[in-house]
């Protein structure tokens, strides 16, 4: 069994490690995206709790996404593990998840520079059409900003603006790294857990392959 905690700033990896790292482990991946969706399906009080606060453009408070969290931790799947990725975002949610009595064996956290982010998101374009991406550095189109296998245009998604880039990293260093400080300080004399931090330079192999180094040791 393992259970891990992943964070990271936005355009770090998370998503695509949180991938990896569930299919390796064969562990449960949750997300509060995923856990928000399924709660409006589910059509519970709960769950049409959220989804008016949702309809009408009202942030989910931490303590229903707290519960939400626990009542999806106590499926039968978690039992064999899981891996909580972008949970906890903020002091409240990491105090309420260590009052649960919810056991965790790793927090896992890749750093990036915020340079490096704005680099690797403001540079991506996107085939509406078809979903393919490009990289004006890392993976330019044959043409610029043109789609290699259409000859339409490409775009750039206004969460890979500049501007919006630099308002999710405040917004990130504001309320979520505090977080990170908080299972770093707080928790380094709780042996049961290991804090890792992990770079997040190169490609989504070699992260993952320096996480599963990390976790070996």
């Amino acid at each position: 069994m393992v259970r891990i905690i992943l964070m990271g700033p936005p355009g770090s990896g998370k998503g695509t490690q949180a991938d990896l790292l569930s299919t390796h482990f064969d562990i449960l991946k949750i997300s509060t995206g995923d856990i928000l969706r399924k709660a409006t399906y589910s059509k519970t009080t709960l769950g049409l709790e959220v989804q008016s606060m949702m309809d009408t453009g009202r942030l989910v408070p931490d303590s229903l996404i707290i519960q939400l969290v626990k009542t999806t931790l106590q499926i039968s799947q978690c039992k064999k593990g899981f891996l909580l990725d972008g949970f906890p975002r903020t002091i409240e949610q990491a105090t309420a998840l260590k009052e649960s009595k919810i056991d965790v064996d790793y927090v896992i956290e890749l750093q990036l520079s915020d340079d490096l982010i704005i680099e690797r998101l403001s540079g991506r374009r996107v085939h509406l059409q078809s979903g393919r991406t490009y990289h004006t550095v890392y993976h330019p189109p044959r043409q610029e900003n043109i789609d290699d296998m259409t000859g339409e245009s490409l775009v750039q998604r206004e969460d890979d603006q500049q501007e919006t880039i630099q308002k999710r990293l405040a917004i990130y260093h504001q309320y979520t790294h505090p977080v990170t400080e908080f299972y770093s300080t707080d928790y380094q004399v709780d042996q049961k857990i290991r804090y890792c931090v992990i770079s997040g330079l190169g490609s989504a192999q070699e992260v993952f392959g320096r996480i599963l180094k990390t976790l070996s040791k």
